[in-house]
């Protein structure tokens, strides 16, 4: 039956073997890992906690205008203060780094102290008032400090704190200052591009006064009761015509140097006289009976028997004067039935305009013949002839006043046509101006709502940090963890040798038992002879054993030192020990 190696016992073996080199190896890594965990300086950490306020004021009545987060404030501000100059000045100012500066440049200096400054977020799960979810905010922010003396650590924090806290104070009001600024600057811009505007408008509307669309209403009244102005100067220049025309007649009938009257009413006339009585009788006649009529022979017969008398027939005056006397017969007839604007009381006035055209040297001969007679002294021909002068005034003042009037009608319908075109062009400018009036009453309402923001922002009631646990002075060492460095080097010294013993075993090949030599030769082992120590190797193992003992009485005392001063006091450390085990 073959034998079942026991592989512990060459475990133990090995370890027997080398346990010399194993200490060696381990006793080094240990060595070095305690050398490293108590030659390493000790960093101490000064840390200040700065709690993220809201406005005091609802947003519902002041709303800030500042935008940003705290968390990216704090970022900005972060990289603000971390500038050359100001951690320079906190570096001449508290002598930091002493021994490094000696051989390290300025930039590994600074690069250094950024390192040690540390700003760490506190966030908190908090209800957004908006949707009313839950959402992770920052609530407030931890600052810290690692420095080589306590003292100057807390004084470097407390600084910084300081720092962190004008620096966002500072951040804030100039950002409401900027934006109240801006908002001025644009509120000026905007009032200046809507004055101009109001100056077109103005420019505008004096150039086209009268033609306005709000004034269209006004000018269709005007243009309307101008009409009915002229309507009724047409009936009274109609009215007027009549009188002239009748008094024209009576003055034909009445001898201006003879005042008394003749048979069945009739008035003892000149030849002159009563030849025009007759041309107008005539005419005033030939509308109401024919022209056989024996009246109407008989004063015809009569009126070229006067003619010949007055020497008008070679002139043609007779028939030209008796035309005329029907013509304006016929249009005082017309008038009364018609008016001004009828194609019959038209086509009449043309007629008389070109009769008198055709009869001026036949009128200015009767007028040489009136001249001549001797000048009128008939009270009745006086009071009709100062009626008919009277007639003739008041016609051409209202004449005149009838073509202003057709002038004003014109105007207003001229008006009233080119309104439409004018309407486009105001509407384009009363757009600009609505628009531009708008956009200045935004912007105007913004600037007092940053104006008011402002005013938040320098009395301290908007958002703000407030400091609620200050640097402290830090007792003991925030790093190296000496023990947990020990630890390790403790762990990595016994892997070490554990490996050392692997490798220098893997590479022996001295036979040691029989079952190595029976391998070896591959053959069977008929007997051992076990080794016998001599006198001198007793004595060296004696030596060696009683080395070993005195090393670990070294190690002992040194651990018991190290803990002491870099721990806790030993007596402390029993009375702890002592506790816990009472517990136990």
């Amino acid at each position: 039956m073959q034998e079942t190696p026991n592989h512990t016992l060459d475990y133990v073996g090995i370890l027997r073997r080398r346990k010399t080199a194993m200490l060696l190896v381990a006793g080094t890594l240990f060595a070095i890992g305690a050398a490293v965990a108590f030659l390493l300086p000790a960093v101490y950490r000064s840390t200040a906690t700065i709690l993220i306020e809201e406005q005091e004021i609802p947003p519902e009545m002041v709303r800030s205008t500042i935008t940003s987060f705290a968390d990216e404030r704090m970022q900005v501000i972060s990289q603000q203060i971390m500038t050359r100059a100001i951690l320079m000045g906190l570096v001449d100012k508290y002598g930091l780094y002493a021994k490094k500066r000696r051989h390290e440049t300025s930039e590994d200096i600074l690069e250094r102290m950024r390192k040690d400054i540390k700003l760490n977020p506190v966030t908190a799960d908090v209800t957004d008032r908006r949707s009313g979810s839950r959402i992770s905010a920052t609530i407030a922010f931890t600052l810290s400090y690692d420095g080589e003396n306590p003292a100057a650590t807390q004084k470097v924090a407390s600084e910084l704190v300081s720092l962190y806290l004008d620096e966002n104070l500072k951040n804030r009001r100039n950002k409401a200052a900027e934006t109240s600024s801006f908002l001025s600057d644009a509120s000026i811009k905007l009032s200046q591009d809507l004055a101009a505007i109001e100056t077109k408008v103005a420019e505008f509307k004096e150039k086209n006064i009268g033609r306005l669309p709000e004034l269209s209403q006004l000018n269709m009244q005007l243009r309307d009761r101008t009409d009915s102005e002229l309507m009724a100067l047409d009936q009274k220049l109609v009215s007027l015509e009549e009188r002239k025309i009748y008094l024209q007649a009576e003055l034909a009938k009445i001898e201006p140097n003879s005042a008394s009257g003749g048979v069945a009413g009739e008035p003892t006339l000149g030849p002159v006289a009563r030849l025009r009585f007759l041309k107008v009788r005539y005419a005033t006649q030939s509308g109401v009976y024919s022209p056989d009529h024996p009246d109407m022979v008989r004063m015809r017969q009569e009126i070229e028997g006067l003619q010949r008398v007055v020497g008008k027939n070679g002139s043609g005056d007779g028939k030209i004067g008796a035309q005329m006397v029907k013509l304006q017969a016929d249009l005082a007839a017309a008038l009364q039935k018609y008016s001004s604007s009828h194609p019959d009381v038209v086509r009449l006035k043309k007629a008389i305009l070109a009769l008198e055209e055709s009869g001026k040297d036949a009128i200015n001969e009767d007028k040489l013949t009136l001249a001549s007679d001797s000048a009128p002294d008939n009270p009745l021909y006086l009071t009709f002839q100062a009626q008919l002068h009277s007639v003739t005034n008041e016609l051409e003042g209202q004449n005149k006043l009838r073509k202003n009037l057709i002038e004003k009608l014109e105007s207003y319908e001229r008006r009233l046509l080119e309104t439409p075109q004018v309407e486009r062009e105001y509407l384009d400018l009363a757009r600009a101006h609505d628009n531009a009036l708008v956009k200045y009453k935004e912007i105007r309402e913004k600037e007092l709502e940053a104006q008011v923001a402002q005013e938040l922002e320098k009395d301290r009631k908007g958002e703000r940090f407030s400091l609620i646990e200050p640097p402290e002075y830090p007792e003991k060492p925030h790093s190296p963890n000496r023990l947990a460095i020990l630890l390790l080097s403790f762990v990595l010294a016994l892997g070490g040798a554990l490996g050392f013993a692997s490798v220098q075993e893997s590479l022996d090949d001295t036979i040691r038992d029989a079952k190595m030599l029976s391998a070896k030769v591959a053959a069977p082992v008929l007997a051992t002879i076990p080794y016998t120590e001599n006198i001198r190797e007793k004595a060296r193992n004696t030596l060696k054993k009683r080395a070993r003992l005195a090393a670990s009485l070294a190690i002992l005392v040194g651990g018991a030192i190290i803990i002491h001063i870099y721990f806790m006091p030993l007596d402390v450390l029993w009375y702890v020990l002592a506790r816990k085990l009472t517990w136990v």
